[in-house]
């Protein structure tokens, strides 16, 4: 970035690119992980049938879907590492390859054990996924559009428990069976390799060397990016990317805020197909259709969400957080205790939760963007999300012993009073987030001195 001009942080050129090769960039990204999440959501909105066909109690389904997120966890830190280390493009490749071949196999499992190493490898898959395309965001979108960029990222977990549990619903019943789903699924796997390769590129230079993008692209990203960690030339350090993340004491609050808003989200989600069929006893087709309610209307909450953060809070994350954490508090609480045939409450609650629940997620990854060096950006957040996939881990296993059986009807009522006090805790978090760009001039003299 020698021959170029660098401005302070934060501030942009206003004149606009003849390339947006970066919207072309966050569009395939979208895409990959829409296939990502078709294959992990398909599994979850089975759970109930998977349960009844293995003969497995609530607490071993509890189990299984949470050694994903144990693996899916340690993942991260890796491909976060890896990302910083060798490019993104390379370790969201490996990480494609891997979880479609696993979704494959899915439909061949027989027993409990054979379902615990699928979710296994399935977790260890899709973990190298997420921290290698935030930091493909980090170095293609200038401060001023990372709010939206990763929001738009973000509707996939929109989108995906949207669409997801309709269609593989009405494939299953087609197919007579929940099996032939997942050979079905390995395909948009195969086809995104190919996409990734061929129209995804690292960062803005080598697209602009394949003539993908333009000079004046690069310059109006490069110069509204947080300031850089290296010297040109120099190779990422990660032992000084480790040191200046864990003595900023907001890196640790925000790892446990994003625990607490993991836990909600996949704890929710893992069960939500069984609370509406077994609690309220709704058939295949009509959960399925349930199910995707509230990502839905998700969607729209985080790319409302992304806009605020960008155009009314000028990239402070805070106040979006706290919008989205406190009015979750009493809809989570509320949505168990839901009396079943109160269909027109429990939709309109499944709404609120969709919107409230979902406002922060593009938000809540565009943080670490902001706040750190680019060049360690995929550590940062690999690091943080593998902490934070901690929750996810735990939360469905905690689910899974709050289920209670009551004259013959299975109850959830406690398990979204849990979430409910995760989301108390994350909105308190939040207010101790620093959300100023890391002083890299100050840190370098600490060290000096």
């Amino acid at each position: 970035m020698s021959e170029l001009k660098k401005q302070p942080t934060g501030e942009l050129l206003d004149n606009k690119p003849k390339t947006n090769y970066r919207w072309v960039i966050i569009f395939m990204l979208w895409l990959l992980y829409l296939i990502n999440y078709f294959d992990r959501t398909a599994v979850l909105t089975f759970l109930p049938f998977i349960r009844e066909d293995l003969s497995l109690t609530h607490q071993q389904v509890g189990v299984a879907a949470s050694v994903f997120f144990f693996a899916y966890a340690v993942a991260q830190i890796l491909a976060g590492w890896l990302a910083d280390k060798i490019g993104s493009k390379k370790v969201m490749g490996i990480a494609i390859f891997v979880f479609t071949f696993v979704t494959f196999v899915t439909g061949l499992v027989k027993n409990f054990t054979q379902f615990f190493l699928i979710r296994l490898g399935l977790g260890l898959g899709e973990g190298h996924h997420f921290a290698p395309a935030n930091r493909c965001i980090a170095d293609w979108f200038p401060n001023k559009e990372k709010g939206r960029a990763a929001s738009i990222l973000a509707t996939t977990w929109a989108v995906g428990p949207a669409i997801i549990p309709i269609t593989v619903t009405a494939l299953a019943a087609a197919f007579g069976s929940w099996r032939p789903v997942f050979y079905v699924l390995a395909v948009p796997g195969a086809l995104g390799i190919f996409c990734l390769f061929y129209w995804v590129f690292n960062n803005p230079r080598e697209a602009m060397a394949k003539g993908r993008c333009s000079l004046e692209e690069v310059k109006y990203i490069e110069e509204g990016l947080t300031e850089g960690l290296m010297k040109e030339g120099e190779k990422f350090d990660t032992k000084k990317a480790l040191g200046i993340i864990f003595r900023d004491k907001s890196f640790i609050c925000y790892c446990l805020m994003l625990f607490c808003a993991l836990a909600i989200y996949w704890g929710s989600t893992t069960w939500i197909s069984s609370f509406l069929y077994e609690q309220h006893g709704f058939s295949m087709q009509t959960m399925g259709a349930l199910v995707s309610l509230p990502y839905a209307v998700a969607m729209i909450s985080m790319m409302f969400g992304g806009t605020l953060m960008d155009k009314f809070f000028k990239s402070k994350a805070k106040p979006v957080l706290l919008l989205s954490f406190i009015p979750a508090i009493p809809i989570l609480f509320y949505l168990g205790s839901i009396e079943k045939g109160n269909v027109s409450l429990l939709v309109t609650v499944l709404v609120l939760n969709g919107f409230f629940v979902n406002l922060f997620w593009g938000v809540i990854y565009a943080y670490p963007q902001i706040r750190y060096p680019r060049e360690m950006v995929g550590t940062a957040v690999g690091v943080s999300n593998g902490f934070g996939q901690l929750g996810s881990f735990m939360a469905p296993l905690v689910a899974g012993y709050l289920v209670y059986e009551s004259a013959g009807v299975v109850y959830y009522t406690n398990v979204f009073i849990f979430f409910a006090g995760l989301a108390v805790l994350a909105g308190v978090l939040a207010l101790f987030l620093n959300e100023k760009p890391l002083d890299m001039s100050q840190i370098t003299e600490r060290k000096a001195s």
